[in-house]
Formats: structure tokens, sequence, C-alpha cells
């Protein structure tokens, strides 16, 4: 595995991301001088850009559904507790966004696709691959790809993470997907 990405994986992880953790855990904004000392962060992420983090949550249902976060060079003061309050403000004015302006968009995203569409975005949903998913409805491989084509340019996406991220709301709403 690269480097790079293997150092990335690490920094976004919930074992060795205490600000990461912090955000999952709690569901609240965070900095990193709240959850570590700065030689610790360093270690975890060495980039100068990211001398000081902060990252608030987006939530919906009780889901952490996003998150918004910021960095300072090492140059710039420390993130602090009006900072916090700030983003705590825009984290909650999202979070309501999303509640109220995600489920109408969803339903439209939905009335757009064929039933058989919708089939196959709850299994990519999954995180089945094309092969996996021809296996499964007895389509051919070129058939998912196709398809998903298809419902790329219905909903103006262009990645499978957009097309899953533009359906569902939430995990709980997989199962209402193909009612």
């Amino acid at each position: 595995m690269d480097r790079k990405f293997q150092s990335l994986k690490q920094a976004f992880s919930i074992e060795h991301n205490p600000v990461v953790r912090y955000l999952v855990e709690r569901h609240a904004p965070v900095h990193e001088g709240l959850v570590t000392s700065p030689k610790v962060w360093q270690v975890i992420c060495p980039r100068p850009d990211h001398w000081h983090v902060m990252a608030g949550p987006v939530v919906n249902q009780g889901q952490l559904v996003g998150a918004i976060g910021f960095t300072r060079e090492r140059t710039r003061p420390s993130f602090d507790d009006q900072d916090l309050a700030d983003l705590s403000a825009i984290c909650l004015h999202l979070s309501a966004w999303v509640a109220t302006v995600r489920p109408q968009r969803q339903a439209v995203a939905q009335q757009r696709l064929t039933p058989r569409e919708l089939e196959i975005a709850e299994l990519v949903a999954t995180g089945r691959t094309n092969a996996a998913i021809g296996r499964e409805l007895w389509i051919t491989e070129n058939s998912v790809k196709q398809a998903l084509k298809r419902m790329f340019r219905k909903l103006q996406v262009t990645s499978r993470a957009e097309l899953v991220t533009q359906l569902y709301v939430s995990k709980n709403d997989i199962s209402g997907l193909t009612t």
C-alpha cells in the first residue's frame, strides 16, 4: 500500500486520531487542543498547514452524516472557545438544513429511478461490486455498468458514493428504498 495513502488513512481513523474519535463518539465540535497535546498532534498530522484543526458534526436522526473541518498553519493562533461556539452554530444550521431539505431531495431522486435501478442502488449501497450485483440480479456486469451510467446522468452525480449519498439520508433508510 502506498505510504502516503496509509498515513492519510491513519490520520482519519478513529483509532489514531483523537479529533475524529471525539467527533464520532460525541457528535460535538472539537479542536485538537481539547483532546491531545501539540507534540502528539504533530505525530498524528505532520502537515504544516494542519498545525491547528477544528471539526464539527452534521447530524441527522441521531446519526453523523457529515463533518465540517477547518485548519490553520503553525504561525496562526490556535482555535479557541469562540471558534468552537461559531462552529457549533454552523453545524446546528447545517444539521437542520439536512433534516428538512435532504428528505425532499431523496424522494425526488428516488422518483427518477426505475424499480430495477433502485435495486441496483440498494446493492451499491451495501458495497457490492458490479460483478456481484450482476450475479445477484441475474444480469451481466456490463448491464450493471450501463444502468449505473444512466443513474449517474439522471441524478447528476459522478460516483457511487454520490449516488448513495443522494438516495439515503441514513443507513436506516436503505430498507425503505424499494417500497
